[in-house]
């Protein structure tokens, strides 16, 4: 078992580790909050969808769904485009300082936001599908149940530690001036992946 539950967590940080938009997010998110508690349905819906997308991957669902082409084609054209909306987004924020939680989203924004970015990421869904759905073939029964309860388990945990790394970031930067060098990273990222997605619809 504990064989299993390595296997699992190296498999699970090596996806989420990467810094892409769905972290992104909820690092600002925690940085931009008034309290640490505010940045909870982020860090909520994140989780979610990750547990939801892993347990997709290992029962084999979403190969059969994206076993269509044109399916594939759909999901990363308009995962293209939301990624590029959510980069100028990114880009023109600049807030004047930490006290005026210009990027501290309501709920409801928090939510959708989070959960387009984690939906609409076709290549974080191909990742998924492609590691830890072709990783969880070789086990079965209570070992896939545990492979797959460990890779949820991390998500869950990495992105409660994003959000709280936010918040202590957002705390030493009064002025708002680093979180606006990270608004623009977090865009160029954002406009990285959507090129990377366009090569691969059109070459």
């Amino acid at each position: 078992m504990t064989d299993i539950i390595m296997h699992a967590g190296l498999l699970a940080f090596g996806l989420i580790l990467p810094l892409g938009a769905q972290n992104v997010f909820v690092f600002q998110q925690g940085a931009s909050q008034p309290s640490y508690w505010r940045a909870l349905p982020v860090i909520i819906t994140a989780g979610i969808c990750d547990t939801l997308l892993i347990s997709l991957a290992v029962m084999g669902i979403s190969v059969l769904v994206l076993s269509n082409e044109w399916f594939e084609l759909a999901l990363m054209s308009l995962g293209v485009v939301f990624l590029i909306y959510m980069g100028w987004m990114s880009w023109k924020s600049r807030p004047d300082s930490m006290d005026d939680q210009n990027e501290a989203f309501p709920l409801k924004k928090q939510v959708i936001l989070a959960a387009s970015l984690s939906i609409l990421n076709p290549h974080a869904i191909l990742d998924t599908i492609g590691v830890i759905g072709t990783s969880s073939l070789q086990y079965s029964g209570t070992e896939k149940i545990i492979f797959s309860a460990t890779c949820i388990i991390i998500s869950w945990v990495w992105f409660a530690a994003l959000a709280l790394a936010g918040r202590l970031f957002g705390r030493i930067d009064s002025s708002g001036e680093l979180m606006q060098l990270l608004n623009k990273i977090s865009a160029l990222i954002m406009w990285g992946i959507a090129i990377y997605l366009s090569k691969s619809i059109f070459f």
